[in-house]
């Protein structure tokens, strides 16, 4: 790795590793910006003088990583003692005060609350090379996050795309999940500032939004609240002139309400996408879970959805070999996978996280059992995502450009990668002296079906 400048104060440069939700991916974005407007400059990893590892721990295995990054750094800031790195996110939430003792090189320490006071503590540590921080606390109400021109960033997620937190933490305590000791309780942002930052992503150029929360459908019905329903939310945003697409993650099925399914059969912009999380289909294992909606309500919410919006995809997380699933608790999942016939979904095996309620149930699941489940719904998944882009094809899509593909076939023409209006991946080919298509809307006919993603020719015009 290239040597550097080791007058830190003069260069202040940083790199942003990110695990985790797009809540995360959110987080990192805003620190990017708000640190290039204070004179800080984002660079690869071998050139950063900080590093900001922003961290996940919903499970055991992204938290393992975690780990597994430090210890890589370890080995190169002893080469480099002048670097140091600052810790956030829902793992420095968790641990706390811990990553400073364990690790010296860490020098910040920064919860899920404060990635608001972030820039301005890493200026304070610039300046004292000796001084180490911990900021740990849980806001009363939505933490303040200064205000930060979209068009500031050198690099963004996803050109023509952006995330907007409407809220912060939850207050379901799933018995499984860690997020609530992690992210504190549920606080709703004010709808009008929403708005607000939407309208301005929107004016500098943004055409597809993603609402994000880790229960959006129970927007507004904390004390923090304005009295602003999730479905009026959508309504506000939706109307926003020059918006052309509209998202939201992540939704729990017991606040799913009948004005949001309506939604979708309304709303111009609202994608006809959705990520619902089941977890289970065994009502005995959705119990245990503390998910607080039976098969029953989700297969209605499913038919509602439907029934407004025939073409929607829907798509759903899922966990395998919860404390006391039985062989038969397993066979309803399968089944019910199968009955709604999900275009996608994220499956994981059941991990304990600590101070959960499911972390002390017993009947733990053999792990070689858990395994072979697992593998078996993820088949029975491929066979119906298959089959969902198998019925794409001689359709047409609008497609959002996010980026040049992977694999590139030529020199003249570049593949290109986007998402119709479904959430699905869409590869197509465009002569290289057409420019940078980022961003940029284009209609595509689908030709081939692949395992996860489509390819096809472009057939409308560029806007």
């Amino acid at each position: 790795m290239p040597e550097k400048n080791t007058d830190m104060t003069s260069t202040k440069t940083f790199h942003v590793l990110t695990f985790g939700c797009q809540m995360n991916v959110h987080d990192s974005e805003w620190l990017a910006r708000a640190l290039t407007v204070r004179g800080w400059t984002e660079v690869s990893e071998d050139e950063a003088e900080v590093y900001i590892v922003n961290t996940c721990s919903v499970r055991d295995k992204p938290e393992q990583k975690v780990y597994s990054l430090l210890g890589r750094l370890r080995a190169y800031i002893a080469e480099h003692p002048d670097r140091f790195v600052a810790v956030g996110g829902c793992v420095a939430q968790q641990i706390g005060n811990d990553f400073l003792e364990r690790y010296p090189f860490v020098r910040l320490v920064f919860g899920t609350d404060q990635v608001g006071r972030v820039p301005h503590a890493l200026d304070e540590l610039l300046e004292d090379g000796e001084r180490r921080m911990a900021l740990l606390d849980f806001e009363d109400g939505y933490p303040s996050q200064d205000a930060v021109d979209p068009e500031s960033a050198a690099v963004t997620h996803l050109p023509g795309q952006a995330f907007v937190n409407i809220m912060k933490g939850c207050d379901n305590f799933c018995a499984y999940c860690i997020v609530p000791f992690v992210r504190g309780r549920q606080r709703s942002r004010r709808a009008d500032d929403i708005v607000r930052e939407c309208e301005v992503l929107v004016e500098s150029g943004v055409r597809e939004i993603t609402l994000l929360g880790q229960n959006v459908n129970s927007f507004g019905l904390d004390k923090q609240g304005d009295g602003t329903s999730f479905a009026e939310l959508l309504e506000r945003v939706a109307a926003i002139d020059g918006l052309t697409r509209l998202r939201f993650t992540t939704s729990h099925p017991k606040d799913l309400a009948p004005e949001v399914i309506d939604a979708f059969g309304r709303l111009d912009a609202l994608c006809p996408s959705l990520h619902l999380p089941m977890q289970c289909g065994s009502d005995n294992i959705l119990k245990a879970m503390g998910r607080k909606y039976d098969m029953e309500r989700y297969m209605g919410l499913v038919r509602g959805l439907k029934e407004v919006r025939p073409d929607i995809a829907l798509t759903t997380d899922l966990i395998v070999g919860f404390p006391g699933e039985t062989d038969e608790d397993f066979r309803q999942t399968l089944a019910a996978v199968e009955e709604v016939g999900f275009e996608s979904s994220f499956s994981f095996i059941y991990s304990d996280r600590p101070g959960t309620r499911a972390e002390k149930m017993p009947f733990k699941i053999d792990r070689k059992v858990q395994g072979e489940r697992l593998i078996e719904l993820q088949t029975l998944q491929e066979t119906l995502t298959r089959a969902a882009l198998k019925r794409c094809e001689g359709t047409e899509a609008e497609v959002l450009v996010e980026s040049r593909s992977k694999v590139q076939d030529g020199d003249d023409v570049i593949s290109w990668r986007g998402r119709d209006r479904y959430g699905r991946v869409v590869n197509f080919p465009w002569p290289q002296a057409a420019g940078d298509l980022a961003g940029k809307l284009v209609r595509v006919r689908i030709e081939i079906a692949k395992k996860h993603s489509l390819s096809g020719k472009v057939v409308g015009e560029l806007w």
